[in-house]
Formats: structure tokens, sequence, C-alpha cells
């Protein structure tokens, strides 16, 4: 159905024609009430924030973020927003498993702790905590498809005060990663590293195995408990990120929202633990971050759009150890079909435009 035409002028019916003649001021209904957008073409803008028929009032500056994106700007709502973080634990990015500091996940991670979660909570946008962090019961009812994206080479076959770069998984989520790890020495990998088959030496492990112990920075060994299992050191957010996850729980105004999930998606099926979290607080837009860009997030992202949410993918604030053009991927059909693609110097600044508009 064709996007409707609202007058914003309701005095004057005559203004209400669908031809050349339309002022810019014209604003088009996309979708029905309550799920609806409105659009205006000059200049291109979407209005996400659900105004309320017959009238459709535009959305006041004071208490709106007018977001800029890679197509056009968004208007959305605080109150029907939140800033889903995806999978930021210790298993995908921690140092202390091998994770590069300078890798696109800490890059994401440091992102997110200057400037989106600051700028979410300055607007009272929600903020997500969307992390693996399964259940026996869950293991034993997996799908041989997700067990065999973590089914492989989940921890190096060492003691954990001799090896440098612990628990990588090899297959599926973190290739890239295990690739860095196991090319040494001008891209030659130690014979000593090396099974009889040429293979690296690893323990094939998967969902629900036991990592092992890990050594932290300090120098000191913790129990890295099972793969992504809950409560377990692997599944944790890393320091930096967990202090801002604590601070956020004692918010007394939309505290901080730990959810788990068992699948790449957050929101696949019927129903999970996060999209009747969404449902039942009314939150109709999405600003996506975390990792992997191309799995996690992308699924995340992909299922929100189908079941009705609006999407924003916050770039700068994801990250992957697949190649660039997974990304690129992703952010082309965000930009272009699923939702807009921004990042998190735009949301801060569209939260202070608001803010100094009060």
């Amino acid at each position: 159905m064709a996007p409707s035409l609202i007058n914003p002028n309701p005095s004057h019916p005559e203004a209400d024609m669908d031809d050349s003649e339309s002022t810019p001021s014209h604003r088009a209904l996309i979708g029905k009430a309550p799920n609806h957008w409105m659009h205006s073409a000059s200049p291109p803008t979407f209005d996400l924030t659900r105004p309320s028929p017959p009238l459709y009032p535009e959305p006041s500056p004071r208490s709106t973020i007018k977001l800029s994106t890679t197509t056009s700007s968004v208007v959305i709502s605080p109150s029907l927003t939140a800033l889903v973080i995806i999978d930021m634990q210790n298993f995908f990015i921690s140092t202390c498993l091998g994770r590069p500091a300078d890798g696109a996940g800490n890059m994401a991670g440091r992102c997110l702790l200057n400037t989106a979660i600051p700028a979410a909570r300055k607007a009272g946008i929600r903020v997500i905590w969307l992390n693996w962090g399964l259940t026996d019961e869950e293991i034993e009812d997996m799908p041989a498809s997700t067990r065999r994206a973590f089914g492989f080479e989940a921890a190096l076959n060492k003691a954990a005060s001799e090896r440098t770069t612990p628990a990588v998984d090899a297959h599926g989520v973190n290739q890239s990663a295990a690739e860095l790890i196991t090319n040494d020495k001008n891209g030659k990998t130690e014979s000593t590293e090396m099974t009889e088959n040429g293979k690296p030496k690893r323990l094939y492990q998967g969902l629900g195995s036991d990592i092992g112990p890990v050594m932290l920075e300090d120098g000191t060994t913790v129990d890295g408990g099972r793969l992504l299992m809950r409560d377990t050191w692997n599944a944790a957010l890393p320091p930096a990120l967990d202090k801002s996850y604590k601070e956020g729980q004692d918010l007394d105004h939309k505290p901080d929202v730990w959810i788990h999930k068992n699948r790449m998606s957050g929101l696949w099926g019927s129903g999970t633990p996060c999209t009747e979290f969404l449902e039942k607080e009314g939150i109709r837009t999405l600003l996506f971050a975390g990792v992997n860009t191309d799995q996690c997030v992308g699924g995340s992202l992909q299922d929100a759009f189908t079941k009705g949410w609006d999407c924003i993918l916050l770039k700068d604030a994801c990250g992957t150890t697949s190649p660039t053009f997974a990304s690129e991927m992703v952010e082309w059909n965000c930009a272009r079909t699923w939702g807009f693609v921004s990042d998190c110097t735009k949301l801060e600044e569209s939260v202070e435009n608001m803010l100094s508009a009060k």
C-alpha cells in the first residue's frame, strides 16, 4: 500500500492533495498505527516516534532525537528506544584469550564506553546487554547447525601458565582470530605446535565444553568455565564493560538489563526473553552494537526487522573477525533494506542537540 499524505493544516483540506504542488511540509504515513512511521521528503527524514493519529503531530526537538544516518535522517523517541549491545563477552574480545587489544571487537568496546553508552544514558535510552548464556538443557537441545559454529578448536592444548594465545575458536565466529594466532614468525607455525597431520594442536571443543584455566593480565589464573554457559568467566563482560554495566544497573530510571540468548540471534523463533522484554516495555526502535557484525549482531538485527522493530546499526560500535566485505554487506543491506546505519559520534551529537533544545 502506498504511503498516505498527511495534511499538516487540517483547516485547509484542499492542501491535502497528492500532486506536484504539494508543499514540503506534507508528511507521508507509512504503515498503520500503532506501528507506523512518518516520512518527510524535504529534507528526507523518517519519523519513527509513532505520533498519534489522526493529526500525527511533528516531533518536538526537545524530547526526540534527530539522528543522521548514511541514507537519511531519522527521528527517534528515547522512551521507545533501546541500545542493544550483543556478545561483548570475554570469550569474544578478552585479550586474556588472545584477542588483540586493537582488534575490531575491542575498538567497538571503546566506542561504546566513550560515546554510545554515555549518550544513551543521557537521553534516557535503555541499555540492553544481550549475551550468550546457556543452560545444560539448552545445550542438550542445541541443533547441529548451531553446534557446528562453535564446535572446533576452542582451546590451545597447553598449560595455562605456558600458553600465550589460549582459547580460540578456529571455525565460524573466530576464524580470522585463529588464523592470526596460528601464523607467527613470518607466517610459519612452530613444528612443536603442529599435530602429525599438519594441523595446529588444539582441543576440539564446542558449546558447553570446559575452556580450562585462563591467565589474567595481573598474572593470576581463573577458571574460564564452560564455553558460553551462564555465570562463567568466559561469558562475562571484560572489566571496563562490566563496570559500565554495573553502573547502569544502579540507575534509578531505566536501569541496564542483561538478557541471555541461546542462538546467534537473540530474537529468533516465536519469542525469546529479549522479544518479551521489548514488547513489555513498549520499545520499538533498536540501536544495534556488539560482535560479530555479520553473525550475532546481523542475525539479531534481521530477526528484529522481520518482526517489525526499527533497526539502526551503530557501525563503529560493532566489530567482527570476518573479512571486511562481511561487515560491508551487513551495512549495505541495513542501510537499504533492514533499517539505517549511523555511528556513535552522530548519536552523541544528536543527543546533545536534544538536550540543548530543552
